[in-house]
């Protein structure tokens, strides 16, 4: 048996319980995991109170990322081995949700833990690490080019960030809302002076300044809300316009139609390869050339934990720290 936390409604917080159900099953590919961590994303507040993110939950059991170590391997199972530390973004497949002691999923899915970070690290990096990755191969954007990031300090703006600093690019404005955000992207190599506050007024006029007045080739919409129709102002005709939020107000999509923009949306339950994706960007971790962002660890497995994670997102008090529930 294994103890899980399960949603017995759409609704608050209070539907969530902790239940003891069997062991998953493994499929002769599969590989069984003890989770030692795993991440909370906004889509899981969003799928447990109803809103249309709910059509993609496959149980009652939450969670769609997580590191951990195989106990367990299929007859048909290559490439790995019982001990193995392993993350993973089970979004598409899986026995079960990470709000779990256990999960199976095939051998395809998974990709080893980078040996220079922890497990909460770990179980924090596959979205944010994909998405981010997404961004930067959708863009298909050149080295000159000039870049905007609105909301650039949480967990997805920090890797694009890093990754598009390790790919040497090196025109990125930057939206920040508090000194520590603003500290934490000078610390990835970002120029103060291309980071902007978004309370100022004239933030329009401001953001073009950074750009010698001119309009930029590539944003990168990582808010939504009213912010998204400045951001979708200072983009050039034909320009690209990455949405990671699916948030942009009425305006905003009339702006980018008068601009006859290249829409980008970025859904990384769309992608079947993901995985796949994700083993190179696991290497450039462990090899210590790109930053991965400071989780915030919530607590251990419980309800409570989970309670307070979801709260802590729906009130937007993540501060840009990724939260991790610890399941061992």
């Amino acid at each position: 048996m294994m103890k899980v936390i399960t949603l017995n409604g759409f609704g608050t917080t209070d539907n969530f319980e902790l239940k003891e159900l069997e062991m998953p099953k493994m499929q002769s590919d599969e590989v069984l995991i003890s989770i030692e961590a795993s991440a909370f994303n906004p889509i899981d507040y969003q799928m447990r109170s109803g809103q249309r993110e709910k059509a993609l939950m496959m149980g009652s059991i939450m969670g769609i990322e997580f590191s951990g170590v195989i106990v367990d391997l299929g007859k048909d199972v290559v490439g790995f081995q019982v001990g193995d530390e392993v993350m993973s973004c089970s979004i598409l497949r899986g026995s079960n949700g990470t709000y779990a002691e256990y999960i199976s999923l095939p051998y395809q899915e998974l990709v080893l833990k980078p040996k220079n970070i922890n497990f909460a690290a770990a179980a924090s990096l596959p979205v944010a690490a994909l998405t981010a990755k997404a961004c930067l191969t959708r863009m298909n954007c050149k080295n000159d080019d000039h870049l905007f990031i609105n909301g650039a300090s949480g967990g997805v703006g920090r890797l694009l960030i890093s990754l598009l600093k390790y790919h040497d690019f090196k025109n990125i404005v930057v939206t920040a809302g508090n000194p520590n955000s603003v500290a934490v992207l000078k610390g990835l190599g970002v120029t103060e002076e291309n980071i902007i506050d978004y309370h100022e007024q004239g933030l329009e006029e401001k953001i073009l300044r950074m750009n010698n007045g001119n309009l930029y080739d590539h944003v990168v919409d990582l808010v939504g809300g009213p912010i998204s129709e400045v951001t979708a102002q200072i983009l050039r005709v034909n320009g690209n316009y990455v949405d990671v939020t699916f948030h942009g107000t009425k305006l905003t999509h009339e702006i980018l139609f008068d601009k006859a923009a290249t829409i980008l949306n970025i859904a990384e339950y769309a992608n079947i390869y993901l995985n796949q994706q994700l083993r190179p960007l696991a290497s450039i971790v462990s090899e210590g050339k790109i930053t991965v962002p400071e989780v915030n660890v919530v607590g251990n497995f419980s309800v409570e934990t989970v309670k307070e994670a979801h709260r802590l997102m729906e009130s937007n008090l993540t501060f840009g720290r990724k939260l991790v529930m610890i399941n061992r």
